[in-house]
Protein backbone atom coordinates (compact mmCIF):
# COMPACT_ATOMS: atom_id res chain seq x y z
CA UNK A 1 0.00 0.00 0.00
CA UNK A 2 1.19 3.54 -1.26
CA UNK A 3 1.68 5.91 1.80
CA UNK A 4 -0.80 8.85 1.77
CA UNK A 5 0.12 11.45 4.39
CA UNK A 6 -2.80 12.49 6.20
CA UNK A 7 -1.26 13.17 9.44
CA UNK A 8 -3.20 15.10 11.70
CA UNK A 9 -6.05 15.27 9.29
CA UNK A 10 -9.84 14.62 11.19
CA UNK A 11 -12.32 13.31 8.80
CA UNK A 12 -16.09 12.75 7.95
CA UNK A 13 -16.82 9.44 6.17
CA UNK A 14 -20.60 9.12 5.86
CA UNK A 15 -22.31 5.35 5.29
CA UNK A 16 -19.26 4.94 6.93
CA UNK A 17 -19.96 1.55 8.60
CA UNK A 18 -19.86 -0.12 5.48
CA UNK A 19 -18.86 -0.76 2.50
CA UNK A 20 -16.69 1.48 0.53
CA UNK A 21 -17.16 4.01 3.55
CA UNK A 22 -15.39 1.68 5.68
CA UNK A 23 -12.34 1.09 3.59
CA UNK A 24 -11.72 4.89 3.10
CA UNK A 25 -11.97 4.59 7.06
CA UNK A 26 -8.97 1.95 7.52
CA UNK A 27 -7.25 4.15 4.30
CA UNK A 28 -7.69 7.13 6.52
CA UNK A 29 -6.21 5.70 9.62
CA UNK A 30 -3.60 4.06 7.85
CA UNK A 31 -2.54 7.82 6.91
CA UNK A 32 -2.35 8.76 10.00
CA UNK A 33 -6.08 10.75 10.19
CA UNK A 34 -8.49 10.74 12.75
CA UNK A 35 -12.06 9.51 11.62
CA UNK A 36 -15.88 10.51 12.32
CA UNK A 37 -17.89 7.25 11.20
CA UNK A 38 -21.59 8.22 10.62
CA UNK A 39 -24.35 6.03 9.72
CA UNK A 40 -28.16 5.44 10.59
CA UNK A 41 -27.41 1.93 11.60
CA UNK A 42 -25.78 2.04 15.47
CA UNK A 43 -25.52 -1.60 15.61
CA UNK A 44 -22.72 -1.51 13.03
CA UNK A 45 -21.72 1.78 13.72
CA UNK A 46 -20.69 -0.14 17.09
CA UNK A 47 -18.89 -2.66 15.07
CA UNK A 48 -17.08 -0.96 12.85
CA UNK A 49 -15.53 1.59 15.42
CA UNK A 50 -14.66 -1.86 17.55
CA UNK A 51 -12.49 -3.35 14.49
CA UNK A 52 -10.91 0.33 13.99
CA UNK A 53 -10.18 0.84 17.30
CA UNK A 54 -6.71 -0.16 17.75
CA UNK A 55 -5.76 1.21 14.48
CA UNK A 56 -6.35 5.13 15.22
CA UNK A 57 -9.19 7.38 16.68
CA UNK A 58 -12.16 7.30 15.36
CA UNK A 59 -15.85 8.67 17.16
CA UNK A 60 -19.43 7.48 15.67
CA UNK A 61 -21.92 9.37 15.20
CA UNK A 62 -25.69 8.29 14.55
CA UNK A 63 -26.87 10.58 11.88
CA UNK A 64 -30.26 10.73 9.40
CA UNK A 65 -28.48 12.61 6.70
CA UNK A 66 -31.71 13.80 5.46
CA UNK A 67 -32.61 15.58 8.14
CA UNK A 68 -30.56 19.10 8.72
CA UNK A 69 -31.08 19.42 12.49
CA UNK A 70 -29.49 15.47 12.92
CA UNK A 71 -26.48 16.71 10.66
CA UNK A 72 -25.74 20.06 12.41
CA UNK A 73 -26.00 18.29 15.82
CA UNK A 74 -23.61 15.49 14.22
CA UNK A 75 -21.33 18.28 12.88
CA UNK A 76 -20.75 19.81 16.40
CA UNK A 77 -20.28 16.19 17.82
CA UNK A 78 -17.72 15.78 15.24
CA UNK A 79 -15.80 19.04 15.71
CA UNK A 80 -15.92 18.40 19.81
CA UNK A 81 -14.56 15.49 19.21
CA UNK A 82 -11.43 15.66 17.34
CA UNK A 83 -11.24 19.45 17.44
CA UNK A 84 -11.50 20.21 14.09
CA UNK A 85 -12.57 18.84 10.52
CA UNK A 86 -10.41 18.55 8.03
CA UNK A 87 -12.26 16.63 5.08
CA UNK A 88 -15.96 15.58 4.14
CA UNK A 89 -16.30 12.30 2.50
CA UNK A 90 -20.27 11.96 1.16
CA UNK A 91 -19.95 8.20 0.82
CA UNK A 92 -23.53 7.24 2.20
CA UNK A 93 -26.23 6.18 -0.56
CA UNK A 94 -29.12 3.92 -1.42
CA UNK A 95 -30.46 2.23 -4.65
CA UNK A 96 -33.95 2.25 -4.08
CA UNK A 97 -34.29 -1.20 -5.94
CA UNK A 98 -34.37 -1.46 -9.91
CA UNK A 99 -37.88 -0.92 -11.82
CA UNK A 100 -38.75 1.12 -14.72
CA UNK A 101 -38.80 5.15 -14.18
CA UNK A 102 -42.88 4.57 -14.42
CA UNK A 103 -42.93 1.43 -12.06
CA UNK A 104 -41.25 3.24 -9.52
CA UNK A 105 -43.23 3.77 -6.33
CA UNK A 106 -43.03 8.17 -5.85
CA UNK A 107 -41.54 7.82 -2.16
CA UNK A 108 -38.94 5.60 -2.87
CA UNK A 109 -38.12 7.90 -5.70
CA UNK A 110 -37.85 10.67 -3.33
CA UNK A 111 -35.93 8.56 -0.78
CA UNK A 112 -32.99 8.24 -3.16
CA UNK A 113 -32.96 11.78 -4.22
CA UNK A 114 -32.99 12.99 -0.45
CA UNK A 115 -30.29 10.88 0.85
CA UNK A 116 -28.20 10.41 -2.12
CA UNK A 117 -28.39 13.98 -3.13
CA UNK A 118 -29.87 15.74 -0.30
CA UNK A 119 -27.71 14.31 1.73
CA UNK A 120 -24.60 15.82 0.28
CA UNK A 121 -26.14 19.64 0.23
CA UNK A 122 -26.84 19.28 4.36
CA UNK A 123 -23.36 17.88 4.85
CA UNK A 124 -21.71 20.17 2.93
CA UNK A 125 -23.62 23.23 4.59
CA UNK A 126 -23.02 21.96 8.20
CA UNK A 127 -19.43 21.32 7.01
CA UNK A 128 -18.12 23.35 4.57
CA UNK A 129 -18.07 26.81 7.32
CA UNK A 130 -15.41 24.92 9.23
CA UNK A 131 -12.95 24.14 6.13
CA UNK A 132 -13.05 27.93 5.52
CA UNK A 133 -12.23 28.67 9.21
CA UNK A 134 -9.10 26.08 8.71
CA UNK A 135 -8.33 27.89 5.91
CA UNK A 136 -7.74 24.48 4.10
CA UNK A 137 -10.12 21.34 3.45
CA UNK A 138 -10.87 18.63 1.14
CA UNK A 139 -14.33 17.21 0.04
CA UNK A 140 -14.87 14.46 -1.95
CA UNK A 141 -18.10 12.77 -3.03
CA UNK A 142 -18.63 9.41 -4.02
CA UNK A 143 -21.15 9.83 -7.59
CA UNK A 144 -21.56 7.07 -9.72
CA UNK A 145 -20.70 5.78 -13.46
CA UNK A 146 -24.64 6.19 -13.40
CA UNK A 147 -24.80 9.53 -13.37
CA UNK A 148 -22.67 10.06 -16.59
CA UNK A 149 -24.32 7.36 -18.35
CA UNK A 150 -28.04 6.92 -16.28
CA UNK A 151 -28.40 3.24 -15.98
CA UNK A 152 -31.86 1.73 -17.08
CA UNK A 153 -34.02 0.52 -14.62
CA UNK A 154 -32.01 3.18 -11.68
CA UNK A 155 -33.73 7.00 -12.83
CA UNK A 156 -33.82 7.61 -9.52
CA UNK A 157 -30.15 6.46 -8.49
CA UNK A 158 -28.85 7.66 -11.85
CA UNK A 159 -30.62 11.28 -11.29
CA UNK A 160 -29.35 11.52 -7.91
CA UNK A 161 -25.69 10.63 -8.83
CA UNK A 162 -25.86 13.09 -11.97
CA UNK A 163 -27.54 15.82 -9.79
CA UNK A 164 -24.07 14.94 -7.04
CA UNK A 165 -21.63 15.30 -9.86
CA UNK A 166 -23.41 19.14 -10.70
CA UNK A 167 -23.48 19.81 -6.91
CA UNK A 168 -19.56 18.92 -6.98
CA UNK A 169 -18.70 21.54 -9.82
CA UNK A 170 -20.74 24.12 -8.31
CA UNK A 171 -19.45 24.16 -4.52
CA UNK A 172 -15.51 23.63 -6.57
CA UNK A 173 -15.88 27.04 -8.55
CA UNK A 174 -17.89 29.02 -4.93
CA UNK A 175 -14.76 27.19 -2.93
CA UNK A 176 -12.22 27.73 -5.76
CA UNK A 177 -10.08 30.26 -4.12
CA UNK A 178 -10.40 29.05 -0.75
CA UNK A 179 -7.77 26.40 -0.24
CA UNK A 180 -11.23 23.85 -0.43
CA UNK A 181 -10.66 21.83 -3.04
CA UNK A 182 -14.38 19.49 -3.76
CA UNK A 183 -14.13 16.45 -6.29
CA UNK A 184 -16.54 13.64 -7.14
CA UNK A 185 -15.33 10.11 -7.43
CA UNK A 186 -17.67 7.87 -10.36
CA UNK A 187 -17.31 4.32 -9.35
CA UNK A 188 -18.43 1.15 -11.76
CA UNK A 189 -20.13 -1.32 -8.99
CA UNK A 190 -18.57 -2.57 -6.12
CA UNK A 191 -19.72 -5.93 -4.75
CA UNK A 192 -21.28 -4.37 -1.35
CA UNK A 193 -24.19 -5.04 0.69
CA UNK A 194 -25.91 -2.42 -1.76
CA UNK A 195 -25.96 -5.29 -4.01
CA UNK A 196 -28.99 -6.84 -1.84
CA UNK A 197 -31.08 -3.57 -2.66
CA UNK A 198 -30.75 -4.57 -6.40
CA UNK A 199 -31.93 -7.98 -8.90
CA UNK A 200 -29.68 -10.15 -10.05
CA UNK A 201 -30.34 -8.81 -14.12
CA UNK A 202 -29.71 -5.27 -12.89
CA UNK A 203 -26.22 -6.86 -11.07
CA UNK A 204 -25.70 -8.59 -14.86
CA UNK A 205 -25.95 -5.76 -16.64
CA UNK A 206 -23.52 -3.42 -14.31
CA UNK A 207 -20.68 -6.14 -14.43
CA UNK A 208 -21.18 -6.88 -18.74
CA UNK A 209 -20.46 -2.89 -19.35
CA UNK A 210 -17.11 -3.61 -17.67
CA UNK A 211 -14.50 -4.00 -19.51
CA UNK A 212 -12.45 -5.43 -17.10
CA UNK A 213 -15.08 -7.66 -16.13
CA UNK A 214 -14.97 -7.63 -12.77
CA UNK A 215 -16.47 -5.49 -10.44
CA UNK A 216 -14.64 -2.63 -8.56
CA UNK A 217 -12.49 -3.46 -4.85
CA UNK A 218 -13.80 -0.96 -2.04
CA UNK A 219 -9.68 -0.71 -1.20
CA UNK A 220 -9.33 0.96 -4.73
CA UNK A 221 -11.93 3.26 -4.27
CA UNK A 222 -10.62 4.08 -0.60
CA UNK A 223 -7.38 4.73 -2.31
CA UNK A 224 -8.72 7.15 -4.69
CA UNK A 225 -10.43 9.08 -1.94
CA UNK A 226 -7.19 9.23 0.27
CA UNK A 227 -5.45 10.98 -2.39
CA UNK A 228 -8.41 12.81 -2.89
CA UNK A 229 -8.15 14.00 0.39
CA UNK A 230 -4.82 14.81 0.66
CA UNK A 231 -2.62 17.64 0.53
CA UNK A 232 -0.76 15.91 -2.83
CA UNK A 233 -4.09 16.92 -4.57
CA UNK A 234 -3.34 20.46 -4.71
CA UNK A 235 -4.73 21.68 -8.21
CA UNK A 236 -7.95 19.49 -9.18
CA UNK A 237 -11.28 20.75 -8.08
CA UNK A 238 -14.87 20.26 -9.67
CA UNK A 239 -13.37 17.42 -11.24
CA UNK A 240 -14.96 13.36 -11.55
CA UNK A 241 -12.77 11.26 -11.67
CA UNK A 242 -13.47 7.81 -13.16
CA UNK A 243 -13.05 4.62 -11.62
CA UNK A 244 -14.88 2.65 -13.70
CA UNK A 245 -12.72 -0.43 -15.37
CA UNK A 246 -12.26 1.39 -18.64
CA UNK A 247 -16.33 1.34 -18.64
CA UNK A 248 -16.41 5.33 -19.15
CA UNK A 249 -13.20 6.29 -20.63
CA UNK A 250 -14.24 10.57 -21.33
Amino acid sequence: MNVIDLNGRAAIITGGARGIGYAAAERFLASGARVALWDIDRARLDEAAAALQSRGTVSTHVVELTDETSVQAATAATAAAHGKIDILVNNAGITGGNGKLWELDSQTWRRVIDVNLVGPFLTAKAVVPHLLANGWGRIVNVASIAGKEGNPNASHYSASKAGLIGLTKSLAKELATSNVLVNAITPAAAKTEIFSQMSQEHIDFMLSKIPMNRFLAVDEAAALIAWLSSEDCAFSTGAVFDISGGRAVY
